[in-house]
């Protein structure tokens, strides 16, 4: 008997649902703020978006001639992150977003909500669509803003998933290019906070996510 291949999509919560990129931004100025080290646009796009956030504030740091502690800002900046995540995903997770959802699911599609927040304080959200076809992963990367390719992968074999039989909904340039390179067809929201990174390779670009956006992905894994 053939095997059966079951298709899927790997959500990035955090920055195609969330608006994590201005929340990420936030955090960092203010940790930074706090010890009296300069941050902006021009130093996030030129040092940390797209890296490991601990060996980007190494080198700016180091740049900058400051002697602070890059490993502790690091980790102040995730666990601030994280905090602000976990705030926002109950507002993020929106009729439209779960249409969009069930969309997938009704169609056979298994659906990874892939995100750094705290998946048991935010598991309450996702009720009504959590099921056989939709399940929660709980991502631990320290890249900036997006995610790498292993990211992405890790994700998939979560789900029981074919990176090849997959589409990645990103949520910035950077994790475009990782959800290529792991080999996941790639729909991308944009916003402003990211709109200078290079989202080319992805099969199309929105702006938000809704019921609509569904057909799309279903027209790329060629579900009908």
């Amino acid at each position: 008997m053939a095997e059966e291949i079951i298709k899927g999509v790997v959500i990035e919560l955090d920055f195609a649902v969330i608006n994590g990129a201005e929340l990420l931004y936030n955090t960092t100025e203010k940790v930074l703020k706090d010890n009296d080290i300069a941050f902006n646009s021009r130093v996030e796009a030129q040092y940390l978006a797209g890296n490991n956030c601990q060996f980007a504030l190494t080198k700016y740091f180091s740049d900058i001639k400051t002697k602070k502690t890059p490993q502790k800002a690091a980790k102040d900046i995730s666990e601030a992150f994280v905090s602000a995540l976990t705030s926002a995903v109950p507002n993020a997770v929106t009729a439209s977003f779960l249409a969009f959802i069930k969309a997938l699911s009704s169609k056979g599609v298994k659906v990874v909500i892939a995100t750094r927040a705290n998946i048991e304080l935010v598991k309450s959200a996702f009720e009504s669509v959590l099921g056989e076809n939709v399940s929660l992963y709980h991502e631990t990367s320290q890249i900036y803003g997006s995610a790498k390719a292993d990211a992405w992968r890790r994700a998939c074999a979560s789900g029981d998933l074919r990176s090849n039989m997959s589409v990645a909904i990103a949520g910035s340039g950077y994790s475009v290019k990782g959800a290529l390179v792991a080999g996941l067809g790639v729909l991308a929201v944009v916003n402003d906070r990211v709109a200078y990174q290079d989202f080319g390779g992805a099969n199309d670009v929105v702006k938000t996510i809704n019921s609509k956006l569904a057909d799309k992905v279903l027209a790329i894994l060629k579900v009908s």
